[in-house]
């Protein structure tokens, strides 16, 4: 995953490789704000309601604001890349062939951006993304009278991609608040934002998917909607028909670097935990479990003997931390934390992420077929593969592998205490994703040592689960058998 930089219109990107250059896009700000009035009862054609998306722009578009800041860059251009992307330019620079090239040292330039925002507090509080006022000094307001504003970053919190602002105004208009949690998949909703600067902008869409996980974004479990966002509807809200807000609008899936129909908005359950902390304390703490998740598919879960694929499947538990200290094991599915339900990894990180480090989260578990409870108390957050050498034993026939035991300098690398290094792969384990190189640690819910242990966890039919470590990472990789 490439690191974020900096786009027009203080667009963050977030790009990664997934089948060709894919990229996350953080939209910007756009602002709304709600009366007492209700939304207009939608209109219908043939018995058939409509949204009615112009009485909620002009009911509550008010207390959506226009968000400008301005601050400084660092620049240093020589041959069309800036030196600080390169820590080796110093010693390029001059040499024939370089892109490095002598000139004026690096220096700070002014720069602007734009985002939206919308008013939650009629004295001057204001939700917008933590990416629209990042490294901003100045930061100023403009509602839709024409008014404006010098705003105070009251706090922000790029976890959760929120941020809190306030200007000294009285009497705003202010939003409604939402719950996310009764949106459905299909439901209609509007985005009022800035998009390319062009202040109150309208748009809407259906909710496609809630609770999605994006990478990088392990506290926030998106609504995932096709409402047109587009760079400056960053930190805009998200509104039901009931003229309600339900998100906050903050990245979009891109290919091309504009809008493709998949734009993501942070739930307000999520951003208003984040405000009430800012508010109070002026900073944010998440809390921590120390596992390492993964999704369960249906192979995961009949070799685990789970009727469905359901729930968090704990991949490495982290030395000293809350789980380890609860009895957490590799191996274990979550399926409820603190009575909710969890019916995908991404949603059991959300909900640590939530809490408070201090915080005691009871986990409902299931361990070898039964369910156990445990309860752990919520620490707080804060970021290569063994070589190979002459094999020494072997179980290419039905997996495809060629495996043997570590030497103790690479367990101590491996930083294991025992697994089987894989130098070969092929056939059915090449078809799960096993490569050359990782260190299978456990077979069928069982620690192996050697290859006698691997063949005899491995000897049935149907699926069996193997606990792969890849450099300091862990997986378990379904196995089919037979």
């Amino acid at each position: 995953m490439q690191p974020k930089k900096t786009l027009a219109a203080l667009a963050i990107v977030a790009a990664f490789a997934a089948g060709g250059t894919t990229t996350y896009y953080a939209g910007q700000p756009a602002h709304a704000t709600a009366t007492a009035a209700a939304v207009a009862a939608p209109k219908s054609v043939a018995g058939a309601p409509l949204p009615d998306f112009a009485s909620i722009a002009q009911q509550y578009g008010p207390a959506v604001v226009n968000i400008a800041v301005s601050g400084t860059r660092k620049t240093g251009m020589r041959g069309g890349q800036e030196e600080e992307e390169n820590p080796l330019s110093q010693f390029f620079r001059g040499m024939p062939g370089s892109p490095f090239r002598f000139g004026p040292p690096p220096s700070e330039v002014p720069s602007q951006g734009q985002g939206s925002g919308f008013i939650v507090g009629a004295d001057g509080l204001i939700l917008t993304n933590a990416h629209v006022v990042q490294g901003a000094t100045e930061v100023t307001v403009k509602l839709t009278d024409r008014r404006e504003f010098r705003a105070k970053v009251l706090g922000s919190d790029p976890a959760t991609d929120i941020a809190v602002l306030r200007i000294e105004a009285q009497d705003l208009p202010v939003v409604k608040i939402g719950d996310p949690a009764r949106t459905r998949a299909g439901d209609w909703v509007v985005a009022i934002g800035s998009p390319f600067g062009f202040e109150n902008s309208v748009s809407a869409g259906i909710v496609s998917a809630k609770g999605r996980s994006l990478p990088g974004d392990a506290y926030v479990p998106f609504i995932q909607t096709d409402v047109a966002v587009n760079p400056g509807n960053s930190g805009g809200p998200l509104f039901n028909l009931a003229g309600e807000v339900i998100g906050i609008n903050s990245q979009i899936y891109s290919r091309s670097g504009g809008y493709q129909g998949l734009s993501f908005a942070i739930p307000m359950n999520v951003a208003l935990k984040v405000k009430d902390q800012i508010v109070a304390t002026g900073r944010v703490s998440h809390a921590r479990l120390g596992v390492s998740v993964q999704e369960l598919n249906q192979a995961l879960a009949e070799s685990f003997g789970l009727k469905r694929a359901e729930g968090a499947l704990v991949s490495s538990v982290q030395p000293d931390s809350a789980a380890e200290r609860a009895g957490l094991q590799a191996g274990d599915v979550i399926t409820r934390f603190d009575g909710k339900e969890i019916g995908a990894a991404g949603e059991l990180s959300a909900l640590v992420g939530q809490a408070a480090p201090g915080d005691k989260a009871k986990l409902q578990i299931l361990r070898k077929g039964e369910t156990r409870e445990l309860t752990a108390t919520l620490g707080a957050a804060k970021a290569d593969p063994a070589g190979k050498a002459s094999a020494q034993g072997q179980d290419k026939g039905r997996l495809g592998l060629s495996v043997r035991p570590l030497t103790p300098e690479e367990r101590k690398e491996a930083k294991v205490t025992g697994g089987l290094l894989v130098e070969e792969v092929g056939g059915p384990a090449a078809r799960a994703g096993v490569q050359p190189g990782d260190v299978i640690l456990m077979a069928g819910g069982k620690p192996v040592q050697n290859v006698d242990e691997l063949r005899a966890a491995t000897s049935g039919n149907g699926n069996v689960a193997l606990l792969v470590q890849r450099g300091e990472a862990r997986v378990f990789v379904p196995l089919k058998l037979g």
